[in-house]
């Protein structure tokens, strides 16, 4: 088992936002615990408090300490750019811009996350979110019928997944053009739903399954 999946095992759900931001960063990071706390000069179970305590009030010097370790700021520690876009920062002195490969980008689209989907309506193009997993190679997530997502069945679309770092003014950008169609064999939409992660979060009740067959996947990546 590894050192993060102990740290998600042993110490349970933060109860907190400040304390779920704390703990959902130090994972993503691969640190347990002790050692964050180690590297923020502070006491193991102080940090445990932290996480664990919705009421919890760290002084600042502490938040700067562990906004350091985790590599990220106050801020997004304390959900303080929750409604601001990203890339809000200054561009760093030397960007180096690559393209990335076909690998590169199928390891960063892999497993699941959000995505921003783009297809053409009556009303003219139109770009919308959806929680999306990666089946087969393919691009898969649900939708309601009527919806927006739901009007890409038999179209050319395009897919964007991006990630960026407001800290150090990196990031990536995916994105992968295809056909969309809906997915009406039992046993497919079975095997997908198996296979995949995420669930819409806009919630409510979304049963259909929609896949994206890439016939072009390109990226690009924004490095200090």
């Amino acid at each position: 088992m590894t050192e993060q999946t102990e740290a998600m095992v042993a110490e349970g759900p933060p109860a907190g936002d400040l304390g779920r931001r704390l703990a959902a960063r130090r994972i993503e990071l691969g640190l347990s615990q002790g050692r964050t706390a180690a590297r923020a000069g502070m006491a193991t179970s102080y940090l445990q408090y932290l996480e664990e305590h919705a009421g919890s009030a760290p002084t600042r010097g502490a938040l700067l300490k562990l906004a350091g370790v985790l590599e990220t700021t106050v801020s997004a520690l304390t959900g303080g750019d929750v409604d601001l876009p990203p890339g809000t920062g200054q561009a760093a002195p030397a960007p180096e811009f690559t393209e990335l490969s076909r690998t590169e980008c199928g390891d960063l689209l892999s497993t699941h996350g959000v995505g921003r989907l783009a297809l053409s309506t009556d009303q003219g193009p139109i770009i919308v979110p959806v929680n999306y997993s990666v089946v087969d190679g393919t691009i898969v997530f649900r939708t309601a019928r009527g919806t927006t997502p739901s009007q890409a069945d038999g179209c050319r679309v395009a897919f964007e997944v991006d990630r960026i770092d407001d800290v150090f003014s990196q990031g990536w950008s995916v994105l992968v053009r295809g056909h969309a169609r809906l997915v009406t064999d039992l046993g497919e939409r079975l095997r997908i739903a198996d296979q995949s992660h995420s669930t819409p979060w806009t919630g409510g009740r979304r049963d259909l399954w929609m896949r994206i067959e890439p016939s072009a996947v390109t990226g690009r990546r924004i490095a200090v």
